[in-house]
């Protein structure tokens, strides 16, 4: 059986889910925003964690526009590396983005939303599982979200059209290798 592309009046938005503690959630997410970009869809892309660290995909987004929009809303990696805030700024942080979310969800002028690491703001306690699930109601039946992070809750999957989890076989770091700029960052 071959899928026959919807057309535009019969086009639905899916719930798709990167989890996991392998590497490459938010890399085959932005494939897909890429390949969203290729069909003229307009994407959004909100980062609930990450914060100011600078990385390659910041700089090609940026050649994106106007059909991707990008904020970083999160204050980088919470309780680790060189975190000093207190943690109510990453909840402060995590909520406003949950609320930006919202709003924009409801204005219904994307095809494609990713919500960067927002499952690990959910296993950080920065946000709640209903939370998300409410927003995903909020969501436009033709828009397609794409949430990423480890550790997905259990209704999280439940919710998603596709879920892939990316299993860590092996990393370059066990074996003393740094983050390399360009494939890690």
């Amino acid at each position: 059986m071959n899928p026959v592309e919807p057309t535009s009046e019969e086009r639905r938005g899916l719930v798709l889910v990167n989890t996991g503690n392998g590497k490459g959630k938010t890399t085959a997410a932005l494939g897909a925003v890429l390949r969203a970009v290729g069909y003229g869809h307009r994407c959004l892309i909100v980062q609930f964690i990450k914060g100011s660290w600078s990385y390659g995909e910041l700089k090609s987004i940026k050649r994106l526009e106007p059909e991707v929009e990008f904020y970083r809303m999160g204050k980088g990696f919470v309780g680790i590396i060189d975190d000093t805030l207190p943690r109510e700024d990453h909840v402060k942080a995590a909520q406003e983005a949950l609320a930006f979310c919202r709003e924009r969800l409801a204005s219904a002028q994307y095809d494609l939303v990713l919500l960067d690491e927002i499952l690990v703001a959910i296993g950080l306690d920065l946000i709640k599982t209903e939370q998300v699930l409410e927003l995903l109601d909020l969501r436009p039946l033709k828009t397609s979200v794409i949430l990423t992070g480890r550790g997905a809750p259990e209704e999280i999957l439940d919710r998603a059209d596709t879920a892939t989890e990316m299993r860590e076989i092996k990393h370059a770091y066990q074996k003393g290798i740094l983050a390399q700029r360009g494939v890690d960052y």
